[in-house]
């Protein structure tokens, strides 16, 4: 049979991910493997940091844990914890019938699960610890019976076929 015949799952992508040139530096993450799924799925790219008002390229953004996780641009000391989170509930709310999420890797708004935290703002800060970034948390929150993943995690061959 032809793959004409089967719904393609929908599945939200970073976009950064064979996309669009969005990181904070202006680079595009190449990916063969999202390379090969764009015939199968069918996708739907977003870019947090983008949708929050945060240009391309832009200075980095970290994850502070204090009593709570901080979105700190450490080169400007602006907070966008707030931004993300409305984004967040705005943006996953308003999507309906997804399969799956691909996330940036280790990324402060998109990452899963390697997401480094931060004693502080400041140049050198010790990492005390990882987790999820903010947009990635609300992924795993809203949609715990979902298919998410990040595109590092997906070079993993064992974890790719799981």
């Amino acid at each position: 049979m032809n793959n004409k015949n089967f719904l393609k799952p929908k599945v939200v992508i970073s976009k950064c991910i064979e996309f669009e040139h969005c990181r904070w530096n202006g680079n595009i993450i190449k990916s063969n493997f999202v390379k090969v799924l764009k015939t199968y799925v069918e996708f739907h790219p977003v870019c947090a940091e983008v949708e929050i008002g945060l240009g391309v390229p832009r200075e980095p953004i970290k994850i502070i844990k204090s009593e709570r996780l901080k979105l700190i641009q450490p080169a400007t000391m602006r907070e966008y914890t707030k931004n993300m989170e409305k984004f967040a509930e705005t943006f996953l709310t308003s999507i309906s019938d997804i399969d799956g999420f691909i996330m940036k890797f280790k990324s402060p708004s998109c990452g899963l699960y390697e997401t480094k935290y931060y004693y502080d703002e400041k140049p050198g800060s010790a990492v005390i610890e990882k987790g999820a970034g903010l947009f990635g948390k609300a992924v795993l929150d809203k949609f715990p019976n979902l298919s998410i993943e990040t595109e590092g995690r997906l070079m993993n061959l064992r974890i790719r076929e799981h």
